[in-house]
């Protein structure tokens, strides 16, 4: 899809049928066909328009046949089953003296706000047409980052009451997220500073002081999203360790139940044994000892092995006991 928009300075962006002179071209994941009218419109390489129709490409800068092509890392917010996830996708901004022209795969919000007037942009500058965009693009970054961080907290709240599958997947997806997100802010930190050096930014006040608004708002959002990155990598290794934990107390549970179901089946394997057992035919409660000794052993040795792995090791406290007296009684003697 290809739309043509015009804006003197204080105009409002207004819609244009077709091509005219210091318009602005936004292609939204235009055909083959929409790229070669384009390029034979506006002078714009083709190679360069369909730079941005990669998911792939990264954040650069190109200059080539009279024609200026910055390409940034935008991010994107996608809905899903499974709630919003968030992501980047490149987006070009390519001008000349002629025209200005930008190309994503999908529609951009910052180039949406351009269009309906609520950010003031014109297209007759293309070098305060770009710096705007950087503007607006690094402000989106840290407005989806306070959207993850919320996502974080409710998720966190949700895994306080119960631990499922579910929540943790969602987790892991945020911490993909801000991975993307800080690779993202990184790389279009550089084609800032590139654009910076650039004659058309240099020797204009102007343009300085709206570069240098623009390099603080990154840098907020670069340092944001390492807070939250770090924050939430600390969250997953606390929820590991309590899974963990967890797992673990369930292994030592069923390893006691194992430990003492045991012992019926031990008694009942006596039955087997070559010796009299009650019940058998001929044999009287007399001949029965070595049988009942044997059973009781038995019962008192699972007995305290429950003690033993229900409360730990008795023996273990009371040789600290005895030694911490030990040592209360020296260091009295060596006071008197």
């Amino acid at each position: 899809m290809v739309k043509y928009f015009f804006a003197a300075d204080g105009e409002k962006m207004e819609s244009c049928e077709n091509f005219k002179k210091n318009c602005w071209v936004d292609m939204i994941n235009p055909t083959d066909g929409e790229c070669q009218d384009v390029a034979r419109f506006t002078g714009v390489p083709e190679d360069m328009i369909k730079a941005a129709l990669d998911e792939e490409e990264r954040a650069r800068s190109e200059f080539d046949e009279g024609c200026s092509m910055f390409v940034l890392d935008c991010p994107i917010i996608e809905e899903g089953t499974g709630g919003d996830s968030y992501t980047t996708l490149p987006l070009s901004i390519i001008y000349n003296k002629d025209c200005i022209v930008t190309v994503c795969l999908k529609g951009n919000t910052v180039l949406k706000d351009f269009i309906t007037g609520r950010e003031k942009v014109t297209s007759i500058k293309p070098v305060h047409f770009a710096l705007s965009f950087m503007m607006g693009n690094a402000k989106r970054f840290l407005y989806c980052l306070k959207q993850i961080d919320r996502k974080n907290h409710r998720i966190q709240n949700e895994m306080g009451k119960t631990m499922r599958n579910e929540e943790i997947i969602q987790l892991l997806d945020l911490q993909n997220s801000l991975v993307f997100f800080s690779t993202s802010l990184t790389s279009n930190e550089r084609v800032h500073e590139k654009f910076s050096k650039t004659e058309a930014v240099t020797t204009r006040e102007d343009y300085q002081d709206l570069y240098d608004d623009l390099s603080i708002e990154n840098k907020q959002a670069i340092e944001t999203c390492n807070i939250y990155k770090n924050i939430l990598s600390v969250t997953m290794d606390a929820y590991g360790s309590v899974i963990s934990n967890n797992a673990n107390n369930n292994m030592k549970t069923l390893t006691i139940i194992t430990i003492l179901l045991a012992v019926p089946t031990m008694i009942a394997g006596f039955w087997g044994m070559n010796m009299p057992v009650p019940g058998e035919n001929g044999v009287t409660f007399a001949q029965t000892g070595w049988f009942w000794l044997v059973t009781v052993a038995a019962v008192v040795l699972t007995a305290g092995i429950a003690v033993f792995l229900l409360k730990g090791n008795p023996f273990k406290n009371s040789i600290k006991q005895k030694r911490k007296k030990r040592r209360e009684n020296k260091d009295r003697k060596n006071k008197n």
